[in-house]
């Protein structure tokens, strides 16, 4: 174990909490999207967690939580994210929640591969085999053609490049604005621009008690799962919590098969594991 990192059991057991809080929240907008436009879900989530964060670090920061040298790519970073969420939670109301989640999680290759021409990095021989890996992985789960594929199937990639673009401009944005403020500013400008962008979506609100306690949740889980990746982050390097990260789709197969009873097929488990298998080796090896 690193000696700069004395409690990184601690920040990996917290990494592990914050997948499970992502799980669940996939899960809950899951159940809520079948009675919800997405734009309204995404918008009031982030609504709630705004709230949340800026309730949990407004005192302790000030002004400073929304002080920034990057508007800019910060609005990029916002834009991205609502893309990405909106995509995904709309894929969730016509696709298994397992699917849309492992699909999703290319993401991380895409980063790997945009490095080279946005960030100015090398892009290793293994990066190009990782990304053939996880597209491989995507079209067992997806096998176009056939009679399980829609084109709903396709809004998953969609969020997928929206999440590695948001990590790339996070990237481009590290050692720029304190860290809490750069995972501030995402949820703000949702709160700001998904009204205009959905002006009949965005307002609708929950039809009965339950929904609305469901919805609350998705937001406290939202912002308690993004603070668990905050503490994490303070007590083990990246590299070391990125591989953990994929405990979130251990947490969606289980929660899919208990409220849904929805579970992959052998081919759609077989993506799966190759999905997840090409991104953990591409962090491990780029932990070599």
């Amino acid at each position: 174990m690193d000696a700069r990192y004395p409690h990184a059991v601690r920040g990996i057991g917290l990494m592990v909490l914050a997948t499970c809080a992502f799980g669940c929240l996939d899960t809950l907008s899951k159940i809520l999207v079948a009675h919800y436009p997405a734009p309204a879900l995404v918008w009031q989530r982030f609504v709630l967690q705004t709230v949340v964060m800026a309730v949990i670090f407004l005192p302790r920061m000030g002004l400073r939580l929304v002080l920034t040298t990057s508007p800019l790519l910060q609005i990029l970073r916002g834009a991205a994210l609502i893309a990405a969420s909106v995509a995904f939670v709309v894929s969730l109301g016509h696709l298994q929640i397992a699917e849309v989640a492992s699909i999703t999680f290319l993401a991380p290759i895409i980063v790997a591969l945009a490095g080279g021409p946005l960030l100015g990095e090398r892009v290793p021989a293994r990066t190009w085999v990782a990304l053939a890996g996880g597209f491989a992985g995507v079209l067992l789960i997806i096998r176009p053609g056939g009679a399980a594929f829609s084109w709903w199937h396709l809004l998953p990639l969609v969020s997928a490049v929206g999440v590695a673009s948001y990590q790339v401009l996070t990237r481009k944005l590290a050692g720029r604005d304190d860290p809490i403020t750069t995972l501030f500013y995402p949820g703000l400008v949702a709160c700001i621009a998904v009204p205009p962008i959905f002006p009949s979506e965005a307002f609708t609100l929950p039809a009965t008690p339950l929904h609305a306690a469901i919805l609350f949740a998705t937001g406290i889980l939202g912002a308690v799962g993004h603070f668990l990746l905050i503490r994490a982050h303070g007590h083990a390097p990246a590299t070391l919590l990125a591989p953990f990260g994929y405990t979130q789709l251990v947490v969606v197969l289980i929660l899919g098969l208990l409220f849904f009873g929805q579970f992959p097929d052998a081919l759609g488990l077989a993506g799966i594991a190759l999905i997840a298998g090409s991104g953990l080796s591409l962090i491990l090896f780029s932990r070599r």
